[in-house]
């Protein structure tokens, strides 16, 4: 809702005719004044309004005495609201069914019957004046499927320290006025101001504040990727660890002589190959958690590995070599874990 002209076209949701005057009426008669498009919809319609139209109000009726007071109420409701319509230059107002209002309706075929509303007019912005909770919900989730920013009028003193839209109907005021008055049913003018039924006087000024309703994020597309990949990262970290634990262990026996001295070439590759792959983890990815899981992979491998199968081979028999491999992965791995992480160099 920028007020740009004619490439407007804007949909004003209020529960009962007059809220739109009353707290629209002067962006409306601006907007209308550039040519853009207006539409208003009604939810809380008038006793026996049901019928969703455009540009006319339906009344229904029995025949009975109520009926026909009711007939005769919805009469004078619905002058009212052509008078204001025809003081704010707006033709297309639609009506929603009292059972979208009240809650009746599954909230499904609430959002549908809006979704289908603004798909239709197409709107660069959905303004709720005034909506129960039902509508308001429907409304804005309907607009937040079609991409359709959503703003909510406000007073200034309703939200204090909020970002607040302003818009600036000092020249619209006498329609506005004029469009209020219209409804004679709900409130009286006096000294330029809204004399309401319950005393309260609200003033008719040259300025109208909608507050713009951010549409409920769901993760991020960031945060997304980021969960998945620790998920993959973790699932590599414990996968290598299990392969680096049989390869060790199966490695670790293994000797060179030279010159009657034999030389245990496994186990030292074999902790050289863990220490690395424990230590790069922690260098690469800066995350304890991928080296823990990469730790646990090891260890518990070499543990599975050490028991003594049912044929009664030992893969990790019992002395100095078996105990190194079996003692100092884990050593390292808890040195790396805990190695606090530096601060970069400025």
């Amino acid at each position: 809702m920028v007020m740009s002209g004619s490439d407007e076209r804007v949909v004003f949701i209020c529960d009962r005719p007059g809220d739109e005057s009353l707290f629209a009426g002067g962006t409306i008669a601006r907007l209308r004044s550039e040519d853009a498009r207006v539409v208003l919809v009604f939810g809380g319609v008038a006793p026996g309004v049901s019928a969703t139209v455009s540009g006319s109000v339906t009344a229904t009726g029995t025949g009975s005495a109520s009926d026909a007071d009711s007939a005769e109420l919805d009469a004078e409701r619905e002058a009212e609201l052509e008078a204001a319509c025809a003081e704010l230059d707006v033709s297309d107002r639609r009506m929603l069914s009292a059972a979208s209002v009240d809650g009746t309706t599954r909230r499904g075929q609430v959002v549908a019957t809006v979704t289908e509303l603004l798909a239709d007019v197409q709107p660069t912005a959905l303004v709720v004046v005034t909506a129960a909770e039902p509508l308001l919900d429907a409304a804005t989730a309907a607009a937040n499927s079609l991409g359709v920013p959503v703003f909510l009028s406000r007073r200034m003193s309703d939200d204090v320290g909020k970002r607040l839209t302003a818009i600036d109907v000092s020249d619209e005021v006498g329609q506005k006025t004029r469009a209020v008055a219209a409804y004679r049913s709900r409130w009286s003018i006096k000294d330029g101001a809204v004399l309401r039924p319950d005393g309260v006087l609200q003033a008719i000024t040259g300025t109208e504040t909608y507050l713009r309703l951010e549409p409920a994020a769901g993760p991020a597309p960031e945060a997304r990727a980021t969960a998945v990949g620790r998920l993959v990262t973790a699932v590599f970290a414990l996968f290598a660890g299990a392969l680096y634990g049989v390869l060790g262990t199966v490695a670790h026996q293994a000797t060179i002589t030279v010159a009657a001295t034999a030389i245990p070439v496994g186990l030292a590759l074999a902790l050289i190959g863990a220490a690395a792959l424990l230590v790069g983890l922690r260098l690469l990815l800066h995350d304890r958690m991928a080296v823990l899981l990469a730790a646990l992979g090891l260890l518990g491998t070499v543990f599975v590995l050490s028991l003594r199968s049912t044929g009664g081979s030992v893969l990790v028999p019992a002395g100095l070599t078996g105990t190194l491999w079996t003692v100092v992965p884990a050593l390292v791995a808890a040195l790396v874990v805990a190695w606090p992480k530096l601060p970069a160099k400025r």
